[in-house]
């Protein structure tokens, strides 16, 4: 399309144009900005052209971030570029102002608190993607296609394990395993595989949301100090509930034939029992460290990288003097296969696990903080808590918060209510933490759980097919928010 054409045809080009001639006219360009600032209070900008070029360059970052499927554009790029944007727009604003000083410790403020989650997230994606190394999940998926199970019981047990394995795991790595499963056990059952990676997807969320490993946010909850280590097991049963309700509704419809065994030689990889019982370790260290010292939880997951290259360094070493013995073993039995896998053994890399951690997800998640705390400096966030929580009931603004974290990613939003710090009590925190976290599950888009299966499954399971059965995800989603009124 010509530039003449796109001037004609496009709304975008006339709003930009009419947004660029009334929104930043050169007095207000001007280094005396009408702004009222006093002593080191941050500057109200809800009104300036530099807070709304900053929500209008968020929301376009964020519609690129939701296309991600289609423009097959990474999620991290628009936001990083969007952060960088904003946070040089608030440097100019402030530097006029003799202000400057402020921004840079606002800033660092940031910086810090995504510093903290990106090492402690790096940690712990590292111990998985140790584990799956070992093959510690794999020995899962096998051991499940040797029981011939129906698939009514598989559909359940793919449920329960998501459910089970996403409260220390991350949500994405669960529902990918589960799916896996279900892809190699159901192959050609499209009508299974959908309904399946639907209950993967609720299970693996719901799982997620009562332990402070579980997700992203209830992560970012705990280390703001919101909610201690033991209270959100408070949510335990409501998430139960969520994940209960819609499975049993689409349990109905599937039948009880048998599925077909699938055996596989199988062994796991030396040391995966004591990787896993080291993760474990990690997570120990980390709730001592916060709540018998008062450090930071991320001290005891870097202490626990610690015991993990320590482990490594072990495997490595003593590696030459395990394949002797069992190629010794092997010779003894005439076992062909096994002198052969032993010739394709590699040394334990912890650095290499280090590098296979979702990068993306991680700068996305940079990306993302400091967007929504450049937007919070500038004052909306100020502005959406007085609309929110002042003019409704904490009730209600926290159960909207997770139907937007169904359209919108959870991250953002509760990071966004974190950062508005509504005075709340302990069951009302708990209350957002919940449904930030489960009601992603209402679409397909709205977890990365959800968008990983869509690509894994290759058509089997889509949007359209998840949406069909949205209304049983979402009386799951009000039976867990009654119960945890009712309970908590």
């Amino acid at each position: 399309m010509s530039l003449t054409n796109f001037k004609k045809h496009s709304y975008l080009y006339q709003f930009i144009t009419f947004f660029l001639l009334i929104a930043i006219p050169s007095s207000v360009l001007a280094s005396s900005l009408n702004l009222e600032a006093t002593g080191n209070h941050a500057l109200d900008l809800t009104s300036h052209w530099a807070g709304y070029f900053a929500l209008f360059l968020f929301a376009l970052a964020y519609s690129l971030v939701i296309a991600e499927d289609y423009l097959h554009l990474r999620k991290s790029k628009p936001v990083l570029v969007a952060a960088g944007v904003i946070w040089f727009i608030l440097g100019y604003v402030y530097t006029q102002n003799g202000m400057q000083e402020l921004a840079k410790s606002v800033f660092e403020h940031n910086l810090l608190e995504y510093a903290e989650l990106l090492l402690f997230l790096l940690v712990a994606m590292t111990y998985i993607n140790a584990m799956e190394e070992r093959k510690v999940f794999d020995g899962i998926r096998v051991w499940m296609m040797s029981k011939g199970l129906s698939l009514r019981n598989l559909f359940w047990l793919t449920g329960i394990l998501a459910f089970a394995i996403s409260s220390f795991a991350n949500n994405l790595t669960t529902a990918m395993l589960m799916c896996a499963i279900i892809l190699k056990v159901a192959k050609g059952n499209k009508k299974f595989i959908n309904i399946a990676c639907i209950n993967v997807v609720v299970a693996s969320n719901a799982g997620g949301a009562f332990s402070p490993f579980g997700d992203i946010t209830t992560l970012m909850v705990w280390q703001a100090e919101l909610v201690g280590f033991t209270e959100f097991f408070a949510l335990f049963i409501p998430s139960v509930v969520n994940f209960i309700v819609p499975a049993v509704i689409m349990s109905l419809f599937i039948s009880s034939e048998p599925s077909q065994i699938i055996l596989e030689e199988f062994e796991m990889k030396r040391g995966a029992k004591r990787i896993v019982f080291l993760f474990i370790l990690t997570i120990i260290t980390s709730v001592i460290a916060f709540n018998s010292f008062g450090m930071p939880p991320v001290l005891g997951m870097m202490t626990g990288l610690g015991y993990l290259k320590f482990f490594g360094y072990y495997l490595r070493k003593s590696l030459p003097r395990s394949l002797e013995k069992k190629r010794t073993e092997a010779q003894q039995r005439k076992d062909e296969k096994a002198l052969k896998r032993l010739g394709q053994v590699v040394p334990f890399d912890v650095f290499s696990k280090i590098a296979a951690a979702e990068w993306d997800t991680l700068l996305f998640f940079f990306g993302v903080v400091m967007c929504v705390g450049g937007l919070g400096f500038m004052g909306y966030l100020t502005l959406i808590s007085e609309a929110m929580y002042t003019n409704w009931d904490p009730t209600y603004a926290n159960i909207v918060a997770g139907v937007l974290s169904a359209i919108v990613d959870n991250i953002p939003v509760m990071f966004a209510v974190i950062n508005m710090n509504p005075a709340m009590g302990l069951d009302q925190w708990l209350l957002v933490t919940m449904t930030a976290g489960v009601g992603g599950s209402l679409l397909s888009v709205g977890s990365a759980a959800g968008v990983a299966l869509m690509g894994q499954s290759k058509g089997n399971y889509s949007f359209f097919g998840h949406l069909k059965w949205s209304w049983a995800i979402a009386l799951g989603y009000i039976a867990s928010i009654l119960t945890h009124l009712w309970i908590n």
